[in-house]
């Protein structure tokens, strides 16, 4: 097939394949395009870009999806740790570091300072991208916090977000309904409404998920994810199954694109070929070529190719933001656990279903049964999801549910089902300072520049940071007390992977590197996708909201009608 697809022209080369990479070729292709995709990761799944959580294993056991997690992100900038191993051999071989202080091993950043790194950041190389393990939160920006900021409204006007909301919810599959029949999402929602605290209106978390019908295991349910955006083009066998009137799709993993080549006068730009390595053939070099290009990685490999290929305009990998993150997790109390019940008063066939297994579990005891559960709340209630909305005066987004992650090891000894994960994203504004740049003379893994982060929060960034943290503290003490090893902490930067503004959006070239139909200043045939095109930072999940802007900007080049 990669011969094949070498030799084509296409309407369009989307580089990378995650959620805004898809959007732009369902959408593309749906108008009759023919379209290339390649992504320098591997294919995890049958279908392209499954989400890797739906297997049956960790729909048992979400806590042993944290590994698969953890696998598959390759930090962007280590810091370099230059203090000898004093316990080595002293035969052993060692060198002065200060005389080699540029000399990147394993990946590390000679370049880099420890006290303004983004520590956490990270890529995953995989077709689907971070879809493939992320969280599936899909919240919409709030119009007065995240959609404006000194002033400046968001580039895209808020009646058009409005309708491309809508229509990116449709096509992630965002719902509400898929854990509203669950005792312990009911459980947590209920207490935290009547615990007396000041905590804010609960609701249920948007998420890109759906039922499954699996008969007895019915805790399952299906996490959506780049294939979800695909449709019928995540089939492999795609294109002989096609209508006549939608256009081709080809993906081609393992596919590296090292820099796009250009052509033209500063104002009237466009790009000629990508120059691809096929990583799987011995690092083959080849040449693509399309009539548009879509550049869709993420928030730093997506402007790190603009820089190798000279695309350099002044705003590139500038106006950083990120969010400051605080996590806990808390064990229901005692109380309300002996009283999930009266919490559940109103929803009578959730109350009964606690109540029967209760009862049945009381039975096994009174009987002798050692094999009775101890926790009154049957073991395929799905977990709790919910969210407390950012608002004006509360400018942070907080997540109220479980899930795996790279941070908080649930101990073997405490039985899941009472376990509550919270997690309070802040937000940053955009300012020239904060940035990653690009080396011109040390590789990461892939051979591409090393980025490098100089991020800090300013004043007023740390004081909503504390306010945030002591709100998540007041929810914590409504539901329970702290799992040892993850009592409330803020997480090393950059873990939140919402990397936002260096690719931002924008009304100018002056202070921004894409206009409002993603397309690069300056040129013809060149759009962006992905987190960093948002100007103003985000406290809530950024991924709904890049597939908006990716939606807007496909139709303008359907519109536009441009090549073939």
């Amino acid at each position: 097939m990669g011969e094949a697809a070498y030799k084509e022209r296409y309407h369009t080369l989307i580089i990378g394949s995650g959620p805004v990479g898809c959007t732009f070729a369902r959408k593309l292709v749906q108008a009759g395009k023919n379209v290339l995709m390649i992504d320098a990761g591997a294919q995890l799944s049958g279908r392209y870009g499954e989400h890797l959580k739906n297997s049956y294993l960790y729909q048992k056991n979400i806590d042993l999806f944290v590994n698969v997690i953890k696998g598959h992100l390759l930090p962007a900038s280590v810091a370099t740790n230059k203090e000898p191993v004093v316990t080595l051999d002293p035969s052993a071989f060692s060198y002065d570091p200060d005389l080699y202080d540029g000399f990147s091993m394993r990946n590390q950043n000679p370049e880099q300072k420890k006290h303004d790194n983004l520590a956490a950041t990270a890529s995953t190389y995989a077709v689907g991208g971070m879809a493939t393990h992320w969280t599936c939160a899909v919240p919409r920006f709030h119009e007065s916090v995240e959609l404006r900021h000194n002033g400046k409204p968001y580039p895209l006007p808020v009646n058009r977000l409005e309708e491309l909301y809508g229509e990116a919810e449709a096509l992630l599959g965002m719902k509400t309904s898929v854990f509203t029949n669950s005792a312990r999402h009911i459980l947590v929602r209920e207490v935290l409404k009547s615990g007396g605290q000041d905590v804010g209106n609960v609701e249920e978390l948007p998420l890109a998920v759906s039922d499954r019908d699996d008969g007895a295991q019915s805790a399952a349910v299906h996490w959506n994810a780049s294939d979800t955006v695909l449709g019928e083009l995540a089939d492999p066998d795609y294109n002989n199954k096609r209508s006549a009137e939608w256009g081709t799709f080809t993906l081609l993993p393992e596919h590296q694109c090292t820099h796009l080549k250009v052509s033209g006068t500063d104002r009237n730009r466009r790009v000629d070929g990508a120059v691809v390595r096929a990583l799987r053939d011995v690092r083959q070099e080849i040449e693509l070529h399309a009539d548009n290009y879509v550049v869709a990685c993420n928030a730093v490999l997506t402007p790190q190719l603009l820089y190798n290929s000279g695309i350099r305009p002044a705003a590139l990998g500038r106006y950083l933001t990120e969010q400051p993150m605080a996590f806990c997790q808390i064990v229901l109390d005692q109380k309300i656990v002996d009283e999930a019940e009266t919490y559940l008063a109103n929803f009578p066939d959730v109350r009964n279903r606690v109540h029967d297994y209760r009862m049945e579990q009381q039975k096994k005891v009174a009987n002798g049964d050692r094999t009775a559960d101890p926790v009154p709340i049957p073991p395929l209630e799905r977990d709790p999801n919910l969210w407390l909305r950012v608002t004006e005066d509360r400018p942070w987004h907080c997540q109220i549910h479980r899930d795996a992650f790279t941070y908080g090891e649930v101990p073997p000894d405490i039985d899941p089902r009472l376990i509550v994960d919270l997690r309070w994203f802040g937000i940053t504004r955009p300012r020239f300072e904060n940035r990653v740049v690009f080396s011109d003379k040390i590789k990461d893994t892939f051979g591409m520049p090393q980025p490098t982060f100089h991020f800090k929060l300013d004043g007023a960034e740390r004081e909503a940071a504390d306010r945030m943290n002591e709100h998540m503290l007041r929810t914590a003490a409504a539901l329970g007390g702290f799992m040892p090893g993850s009592e409330p902490v803020f997480l090393t930067p950059g873990l939140p992977q919402h990397i936002a503004g260096t690719t931002r959006m924008g009304t100018n070239a002056a202070d921004s590197v894409v206009d409002r139909h993603s397309r690069v200043w300056g040129f013809t045939n060149l759009q962006l996708g992905g987190n960093g095109l948002h100007p103003y930072g985000n406290a809530a999940n950024p991924t709904l909201t890049s597939v908006a802007t990716a939606l807007h900007a496909v139709e303008s080049t359907i519109q536009n009608n441009t090549g073939a």
